[in-house]
């Protein structure tokens, strides 16, 4: 890696981690047609994501202050268990376990296998029009006058099913928005509430993921100059910034938008991904 395809990753990461395109494809795609090599791997994904999730922590702070005092509230005693941040907070926890633990069970296929190129334009394609699916439920729920469910509404069973839906986002193309906020319109939610609980939830997912990805390179610390570590800080505060502004954007674009435009981007780059390998143009994997 050198210090243009840091800047480049960062700010991609930061532009597509909160868009309903699929980050991690964007990553691969850059690298392998810019940079030919894999976006920085698997390790530099999960710790270039630290950047754009603390944008989410910065974004979204009163919320979460106020749901973890809630919760540790309701361990004591203190607070209701019933109440709605108490329950917010369990509720985070619960729809986390499917994405840890399909994690664990999957780390080398997440990491080899499933970073083909022929996977990701596949789940690119596929998972537009299951988006473009819950766009139309959701259009015409509206449209017929039925009630759109807000987060105060959220079920311990769609908790969970939110967490299998961000879980999908494992494979390159799937996009943890796109699936988390596709799982949210099929179940009733109104696109701000499911976009919402979306990113509250990548935080314990995103965090532990590039957490423990950083304390492995910091382990293996030998094979890394001052020079790599100065990389991967650059990408990960590009990724910060340019993140930020994203969710500022989206969360202000959903609450009056569908996601057609998102729909047909996929659609589009999934196509020319097809052709840029069927020609041999790119490879679908690194040797």
């Amino acid at each position: 890696m050198n210090w243009l395809e840091a800047v480049v990753l960062g700010i991609v990461q930061g532009l597509t981690e909160f868009l309903p395109i699929s980050s991690s494809a964007h990553q691969l795609l850059v690298g392998r047609v810019f940079f030919d090599n894999d976006g920085g791997g698997a390790a530099f994904t999960a710790i270039n994501q630290l950047g754009t999730e603390t944008a989410v922590l910065v974004y979204f702070w009163k919320d979460i202050v106020r749901i973890i005092k809630a919760w540790f509230g309701s361990l004591r005693g203190h607070v209701a268990k019933d109440d709605p941040d108490a329950r917010m907070g369990w509720l985070v926890i619960i729809g986390t376990l499917p994405i840890g633990i399909l994690g664990i069970l999957f780390k080398s296929a997440i990491e080899g296998t499933l970073r083909n190129l022929w996977i990701t334009a596949t789940m690119l394609l596929v998972f537009a029009l299951v988006i473009m699916l819950a766009d139309v439920v959701s259009d015409k729920r509206v449209e017929e006058g039925h009630h759109e469910k807000g987060l105060d509404e959220l079920t311990w069973a769609d908790g969970v099913k939110y967490g299998f839906f961000q879980a999908l986002a494992l494979i390159p193309g799937v996009s943890r928005s796109g699936g988390t906020v596709a799982g949210g319109l099929f179940m009733g939610y109104s696109r701000p509430a499911a976009a919402r609980y979306s990113f509250l939830l990548a935080i314990p997912a995103v965090l532990s993921s590039g957490l423990l990805e950083l304390m492995d390179v910091i382990s293996k610390g030998k094979d890394h100059d001052s020079g790599s570590w100065g990389m991967i800080a650059i990408a990960t505060l590009l990724a910060f910034g340019v993140g930020y502004a994203v969710i500022s954007w989206f969360m202000r674009y959903i609450s009056t938008h569908n996601f057609r435009p998102f729909v047909i981007y996929r659609i589009a780059l999934a196509l020319v991904v097809f052709g840029l390998l069927a020609t041999g143009t790119i490879d679908a994997a690194v040797n």
